[in-house]
């Protein structure tokens, strides 16, 4: 069974390296800044003591007022796994640092959020749509998508 690692620990590690990087610690995630999201990756997949090396999963929730962007990370060889999460406001030209550099796995992931949300991730190496059509109008998993 994979243990989920203590937010507090995670958190405190973060702090000590990448200052102002964290903005909330809750008991099951850790809300980061969307604009050191890169950094704040790259160091707890290259931490020996973290190895986050996978990305397990990247998702996205609609809450009107802002988007709410979910990575759940993985270490095999260590067993245990973290969550961290991204606020992005508003509902236009929504915009976040790619992580499909730190993890390949992040590619078709965020071509998907970038097609059905319409947030775009800068920095990803071919960020067009992959299940609709170029062209299509909005984004259809929004909550306002009519």
């Amino acid at each position: 069974m994979t243990i989920t690692l203590s937010t507090d620990t995670v958190a405190q590690k973060l702090q000590d390296a990448l200052p102002d990087a964290v903005e909330e610690t809750r008991d099951d995630w850790i809300v980061v800044s969307a604009d050191r999201i890169v950094e704040v990756c790259r160091f707890l997949r290259d931490d020996d003591d973290l190895d986050m090396r996978m990305l397990r999963s990247l998702d996205v929730v609609d809450f009107i007022d802002r988007f709410e962007l979910r990575y759940g990370l993985l270490s095999i060889r260590r067993n245990h796994e973290t969550t961290l999460k991204v606020r992005v406001w508003g509902r236009e030209n929504l915009t976040v640092p790619s992580v499909a550099p730190v993890w390949e796995g992040a590619n078709l992931q965020e071509r998907e959020i970038y097609d059905l949300f319409g947030i775009e991730f800068i920095g990803h190496p071919n960020m067009k749509r992959i299940l609709l059509w170029e062209g299509f109008p909005g984004h259809p998993l929004r909550k306002d998508f009519a």
